[in-house]
């Protein structure tokens, strides 16, 4: 089986959060980036700007703590972002260092 990920994105402003799962971090995150889908959620909210990310050896774990971050309201959500990323710093960049065989090239 594949690793997976789940991430939190929001936009500039930080009014709306998007919580996904991938098993390609780098290229979906750049997909986000890019307005991949025109009609996705996270194109119409301008929502590319990566938050958080937890990194599972199996994506059917990811998919798990994808699924029981959505069903929490904002704040605990929030407080998960604080936690990891306190300044709420666009974290692209560090994947692309720390994750470079997870952008669907490989």
């Amino acid at each position: 089986m594949k690793p997976g990920f789940v991430y939190i994105l929001t936009n500039k402003h930080h009014t709306t959060l998007y919580t996904g799962v991938t098993s390609v971090i780098v290229k979906r995150i750049q997909q986000h980036k890019e307005k991949y889908d025109l009609k996705s959620f996270t194109a119409r909210y301008n929502l590319d700007k990566l938050l958080y990310y937890q990194a599972f050896q199996m994506i059917g774990d990811a998919i798990a703590r994808e699924k029981q971050i959505k069903s929490w309201k904002s704040d605990k959500k929030i407080a998960l972002i604080n936690g990891f990323n306190p300044e709420w710093k666009g974290l692209y960049e560090l994947i692309v260092e720390e994750f470079p065989e997870f952008d669907g090239e490989h």
